[in-house]
């Protein structure tokens, strides 16, 4: 069977609209769990009251990168430059031609003193236009030069009387925390933190039926047992959840099944 006729069969054996459990940080797909919405809070609040430093860091899979992407999706675009780095493995002086090419400047082999002062050319810029600009390092327990470390030191010393030119999130996986302590005077700059955890089972539950009532499901697709045994597979961690549904309900059409049961999910662990 082609893969267009698979997809075609998944999606009208269950009644979905589209595939429910893709890992892509897909905002409509959010869901706001309690702690979720106290991380998103927190992230907002951040940017809205130009906190300049901001700390996010949770367990591989559980869902950083989707959650900053929904912050990011709730700002209005024309107000807000945004540079996003999703691989910050740079030399100090890369890191810095990687902001401006990300600020969608002319980028040449120039000192640091000279990257820096085009950095802060920008942002003042920016400013004067009413845009507020934002530095989004993601897996950034990555970054092994201490030098980049002391270059995000800097660029939070751009500020104002009453605001930083330059809001950073830095998010990454639980090291980071630990990296950051060895830089104290960058660690004392971290106005806002927060450590994302693993789902417990309420959440596991409310999760999944989540993303499938946003992917069309008009009815119940999982059984109790199902969720019981996902939530222990899992551990909790969105990642694997949903590489584990997205299976189960993929073979679940292919075998006529209408709930995904303990023997579909044994099938396919």
């Amino acid at each position: 069977m082609a893969t267009e006729q698979r997809e075609i069969v998944y999606l009208e054996h269950w009644g979905l609209r589209e595939r429910p459990f893709e890992n892509t940080p897909d905002p409509k797909f959010f869901y706001s769990s309690p702690v979720r919405k106290q991380a998103l809070d927190r992230l907002l609040y951040t940017v809205h009251s130009q906190k300049g430093c901001a700390l996010l860091t949770g367990e591989y899979g559980c869902g950083k990168t989707f959650l900053m992407r929904k912050t990011l999706d709730l700002l209005n675009g024309n107000d807000y430059e945004i540079a996003l780095m999703n691989y910050p493995i740079f030399g100090p002086n890369e890191f810095l031609r990687e902001i401006l090419f990300q600020q969608g400047q002319e980028v040449k082999e120039e000192s640091r003193l000279e990257l820096f002062r085009k950095i802060s050319a920008h942002l003042y810029e920016s400013m004067r236009e009413n845009r507020q600009n934002l530095l989004v390092i993601d897996e950034a327990q990555l970054i092994e030069e201490p030098q980049v470390f002391e270059e995000i030191r800097l660029l939070l010393n751009l500020q104002l009387e009453d605001r930083f030119l330059l809001n950073i999130f830095l998010v990454g996986q639980p090291e980071l925390r630990e990296r950051i302590l060895q830089y104290p005077q960058l660690e004392q700059r971290i106005s806002i933190r927060f450590h994302l955890h693993q789902f417990g089972y309420e959440d596991v539950v409310g999760y999944i039926r989540h993303r499938l009532r946003i992917a069309g499901a008009a009815r119940e697709l999982f059984t109790p047992a199902a969720f019981n045994m996902i939530f222990k597979l899992s551990h909790g961690v969105a990642r694997r959840i949903n590489n584990l549904c997205d299976i189960c309900l993929l073979d679940g059409a292919n075998s006529g099944v209408q709930m995904i049961d303990e023997e579909t999910i044994k099938r396919n662990v």
